[in-house]
């Protein structure tokens, strides 16, 4: 919802990470959709493509789960950089939570890319703006950080006790 919304709001330099987080977000509904009961808790999809040795094919949910933890992760460094660097342009608050999250993970070609999107980002201004801030109210990012931090430390916890937190683009 999140990364959607930013991508319909800063145009087509996002319609790549849209449609990363999309994809990887269908991708892990269908197969929870092949069989509820079995697949009732995301990491029962990845124990199963770990036991079926497909857990690290570039189509795997286990594939899509890192990415989008990953992504998600960026996207909360992002808010908490505008929180605690309000004297930081765009450029610096997405610099910044790129090199904390993705940038390590990323080959050549996907840095390069994102160095070119960031050219495309919108001013700080109308950022907060977009994700709905209200003059100085930094409250909802606030909430959503502290709120969904430890979820996402939670899939990573588990993403590394089964040796699939390395995997690279």
């Amino acid at each position: 919802m999140i990364a959607s919304m930013l991508a319909d709001n800063f145009g087509p330099a996002m319609g790549p990470v849209k449609s990363d987080i999309g994809g990887n977000i269908s991708r892990l509904e269908t197969r929870y959709l092949s069989n509820q009961s079995e697949f009732n808790y995301l990491y029962r999809i990845v124990q199963s493509e770990i036991e079926s040795k497909k857990a690290k094919s570039s189509s795997s949910c286990t594939n899509a789960l890192l990415w989008l933890t990953r992504a998600m992760d960026f996207l909360s460094e992002l808010f908490r950089n505008l929180m605690v660097h309000p004297d930081w342009s765009m450029s610096q608050v997405c610099t910044d939570s790129y090199d904390k999250s993705l940038k390590k993970w990323h080959g050549w070609l996907a840095s390069t890319s994102f160095s070119v999107a960031l050219k495309l980002a919108p001013d700080r201004k109308k950022f907060m703006s977009v994700v709905g801030v209200k003059g100085d109210d930094v409250s909802d990012m606030e909430d959503f950080c502290g709120r969904f931090s430890p979820l996402l430390e939670e899939n990573h916890k588990f993403l590394a006790s089964v040796g699939m937190d390395t995997l690279k683009a």
